[in-house]
């Protein structure tokens, strides 16, 4: 029997997430779009002297998988740099492929893995955010 492609956890994650944040002052911005199916996230950090992000602040237009990578996101990316969070992205991106073991916290969008077409949506909040913290110079 088929697994259900939008499982109750994906759904609750991506209702978790607020529809719309923003900092008062942040230290950089990024946005990206998926060309494939139009989402669309703006990602806005603070960081501290060693270039970590202290904050995040997500604008999310996007599918669930989408929606649901973005909280994921926000909980992860407090506490690391550009650096480590670019590994994990690519650590993702082989998780996805199944080419590798995957990071546990991302394991609840393992109905996506052989959905390649969704793919782009589960990178893009890492994407917005590594744009973002080269935004901020660090």
């Amino acid at each position: 029997m088929n697994q259900p492609l939008y499982t109750t956890e994906i759904l609750r994650l991506a209702a978790s997430l607020p529809l719309e944040t923003s900092l008062a002052a942040p230290d950089g911005w990024g946005e990206k779009r998926s060309p494939t199916c139009g989402s669309l996230i703006r990602a806005e950090v603070a960081v501290d002297e060693a270039g970590r992000v202290t904050d995040l602040a997500q604008k999310v237009q996007a599918c669930a998988f989408g929606q649901a990578s973005a909280a994921l996101v926000q909980g992860f990316a407090v506490g690391r740099s550009r650096a480590e969070l670019a590994g994990a992205r690519t650590e993702l991106v082989g998780w996805l492929r199944g080419e590798r073991e995957g990071n546990a916290i991302f394991a609840v969008l393992a109905p996506a893995r052989p959905k390649t077409a969704r793919h782009g949506a589960i990178l893009l909040p890492f994407d917005a955010l590594i744009a973002a913290l080269e935004d901020a110079g660090r």
